[in-house]
Parts: C-alpha cells; sequence; structure tokens
C-alpha cells in the first residue's frame, strides 16, 4: 500500500523503507524525494550555510544509509554544536588537545574516531582463510564475494558463514536467527548421516552470485560509493564498487534456502 502521509513527518527509516519503491530505482522519483528532505533540512536547521552542508549533494536519497535520527537535525541549532566539513578544511594532524584542520585548531575532552566501515566483506579479509590446496579467501572475493545462498563458498568445505555477504538482508538479529537455523539444520541433517564434509558446488555458487548481482541491477544505491557497495576510501583495494547485498527479500530469501533443504541439499556436495 502506498505510505500515509503521516509517515512524512516520522523520523528515521520510516520514510525510507515504508515508501514507494520506485524512489530507488527510478531517477526522477529519487530526484523529487530528494529535493523534499533538502527542503524539510533548510526547515529544521537555522543557519542556511549548515543547512546546505547537511544536504546530500554527490548521492540521492536512500542510496546511502540514512540517519536514523531522533531530533539529529536540530542539534545543529544548539550553540554548543559547530559543524566542520573537511572537504573544505582536512585535519592536519591530532594535538594534545584536540584536533588542528587546514584553518583553526579544535579544543576537545574526547575524540570519537568514526572514518567509515569496511562491511560486509572486512571481518572475513581480517582473518586468514585457506581453504582447499591453501586458496585464501581474500584472493577468492577479490573482484567482489561468490557464495552459495551466502552461507558456503565452494572450495572451502565445512565453512558455514551466518549473514554472511549475499545472504538475505533485514533486520541483523532477526535475519541472522534464520540463518542460524538453517545453519543449524544442515549440520544436523550431516551428523545425523555420519557425513563429515559439506561443500558448495562451483554451479551452485555460479548460479546464486549470479542471481545476486542480477536481483542488484538497477538499483540507484548500487551506483553510489558506500559501504553498502563495498568501497571504503580508507581501506586498500577496496575502492570500487560491488554488489554486495541480496536485495530480493528476505521472505524470497528463505523460500530459497528451505527450498534448498526440504531437498535434501542436492544441490550441495556432500560426504
Amino acid at each position: 500500500m502506498p505510505p500515509t502521509r503521516a509517515l512524512y513527518g516520522e523520523p528515521g527509516f520510516g520514510i525510507w523503507q515504508g515508501n514507494f519503491r520506485d524512489i530507488l530505482v527510478d531517477r526522477r522519483a529519487n530526484a523529487l524525494i530528494s529535493d523534499f528532505i533538502a527542503r524539510k533540512i533548510r526547515e529544521r536547521v537555522r543557519d542556511p550555510a549548515v543547512a546546505e552542508k547537511l544536504i546530500p549533494k554527490h548521492h540521492g536519497f536512500g542510496t546511502r544509509r540514512v540517519p536514523l535520527e531522533t531530533r539529529y537535525y536540530e542539534v545543529y541549532n544548539q550553540p554548543n554544536v559547530e559543524l566542520v566539513d573537511i572537504n573544505e578544511t582536512p585535519i592536519e594532524r591530532i594535538t594534545p588537545t584536540g584536533i588542528k584542520t587546514s584553518d583553526a585548531e579544535y579544543e576537545f575532552d574526547l575524540i570519537i574516531y568514526a572514518t567509515g566501515f569496511d562491511a560486509i566483506t572486512g571481518s572475513f579479509d581480517r582473518i586468514d582463510i585457506r581453504g582447499i590446496e591453501g586458496r585464501r579467501l581474500k584472493d577468492e572475493w577479490r573482484d567482489g564475494p561468490q557464495t552459495f545462498l551466502g552461507i558456503l563458498v565452494e572450495g572451502f568445505p565445512n565453512m558455514l558463514m551466518v549473514m554472511g555477504p549475499h545472504a538475505g538482508l533485514g533486520n541483523f538479529p532477526r535475519a541472522a536467527e534464520y540463518s542460524v537455523e538453517w545453519v543449524t539444520g544442515l549440520v544436523r541433517f550431516a551428523r545425523d548421516r555420519g557425513l563429515t564434509r559439506i561443500e558448495a558446488t562451483p554451479a551452485g555458487v555460479a548460479q546464486w552470485t549470479d542471481h545476486v548481482r542480477g536481483l542488484g541491477e538497477g538499483l540507484l544505491m548500487n551506483e553510489i560509493d558506500s559501504w553498502m557497495t563495498g568501497v571504503n576510501h580508507n581501506v586498500e583495494g577496496k575502492q570500487t564498487r560491488k554488489i554486495m547485498r541480496y536485495t530480493g527479500g528476505h521472505p524470497t530469501f528463505r523460500a530459497h534456502c528451505d527450498a534448498v533443504a526440504a531437498d535434501g541439499y542436492r544441490e550441495l556436495t556432500l560426504a
């Protein structure tokens, strides 16, 4: 059903995830919602110059993660808050008392470092995961992750990922619960039959990876540099966009996984 008018006064994810779906695939629709958001930011932030800094200029609304906010923009109206754009005045160094930019020095009691996310494959890259014949997972995923259901990787037997790349996207605690249950069912299936080796097939991985990439085509968010497309300019080798996430919806993802289980996991190599 179309979103209600009340939705537009709701902070956070409501206006993003409960909106008309074309805002994430149609450029004209996205331009309309982006203009609407810009006007609302200008209403909420008193200083026009600050408001303009807070309005995204290089991506449309929803193509990057939006603030899960409660009066976030009103904070910039407080006299004790100053917004510094480090694109205009880059940070030069950390000092004993704070931070020095190219045009000023700021004193702080506390500095919180938030330099970006090496998300989705970052945690896997930080472990030297080796498969058959010493194959390194990081090397296998150099051009983007390749998985079966976001859970298994060909050439890495008995490695079962919970919420790995290409798994069903959703609220993580709830989405991860399903993956845990599916993996538990697979392990129980193998144990009950005396099996000790579980592995994805090349064909299964190729089919699922192509399916995930096909679903991601046409989504405006996959045309933007962000942690959701595997880009982090602070991390070596993470400067190229890739389709990293399954975007077919969690109910459909579950249906795929349930079908594999119901068929006795015959799409896997079991021994």
